[in-house]
């Protein structure tokens, strides 16, 4: 069962929070918060198979559904990625529909797809002792794609009209960037943007996302309808607690 694409289902509004410090010990503090799903961040945070196996194992205890986000959309990868046990994936800088097409085919079996099979050694088949997985994989499988540019900006309704595009999730950082507004998402250029992509998202039938700074942002964007909302990060938490405690000791 795949929480995520349950909630999508239903049209529940879900909140997450993304994992860019690669460790298993603190993906187990946070999935301990009750987030309904994390992010784990390979794009920009420095995660390899291995790191991202040992957060997957420390969070499969709490009911919340891991995503993780690959450094690029590589069929390679993201078949590693699925054998590993993912089943929710973040695609970064999906510009048009074949790419998203070619994404979705890389999630799934022959014929319907490109995915390598493997299951003896698959820990998402529970090394070959589910019998049922290559035929039911792409069942729980959820893809995501971001919206991150002026060139994605421009086919969301294309984007969202492939088949196997579970959601799609607006990345404020890269496309202030791609608008020239680098570093200022909260440009009103930038903030019409969002607000028009986050329209046309849910007018297409498909679940919007985006990354929120903080709660306060967050419960605009829920207000407006977006579905998933990541707020904050853990290096975020870490930091600002830090601070804060050393503030509060020396004042």
């Amino acid at each position: 069962m795949n929480r995520l694409k349950d909630a999508f289902r239903e049209k529940r509004t879900t909140v997450g929070l993304w994992q860019a410090l690669a460790n298993g010990l603190t993906a187990e503090i946070c999935a301990g918060a009750g987030f309904d799903w994390l992010m784990f961040d390979a794009e920009h945070g420095p995660n390899t198979l291995t790191t991202l196996l040992a957060q997957l194992q420390a969070v499969s205890a709490y009911p919340l559904e891991p995503i993780v986000r690959p450094p690029v959309g590589d069929p390679v990868i993201i078949k590693q990625y699925l054998d590993m046990g993912v089943r929710t994936l973040l695609i970064p800088m999906v510009d048009s529909a074949e790419q998203a097409r070619r994404m979705v085919a890389a999630t799934r079996f022959p014929p319907a797809g490109i995915r390598g099979v493997a299951s003896a050694t698959s820990r998402a088949a529970r090394f070959g002792t589910d019998p049922n997985y290559l035929g039911a994989a792409h069942h729980d499988i959820c893809v995501i794609t971001q919206i991150e540019s002026r060139a994605g900006l421009d086919q969301i309704e294309a984007i969202a009209a492939i088949d196997g595009v579970d959601g799609l999730f607006i990345g404020p950082a890269d496309l202030a960037g791609s608008l020239g507004h680098l570093g200022n998402p909260a440009h009103p250029e930038v903030q019409a943007a969002i607000e028009g992509a986050i329209d046309r998202i849910k007018a297409s039938g498909k679940p919007a996302g985006i990354f929120a700074r903080d709660a306060d942002q967050a419960r605009a964007y829920m207000a407006r309808g977006v579905s998933f909302v990541s707020v904050g990060t853990d290096v975020g938490l870490l930091a600002k607690g830090a601070r804060q405690l050393l503030a509060q000791c020396r004042a």
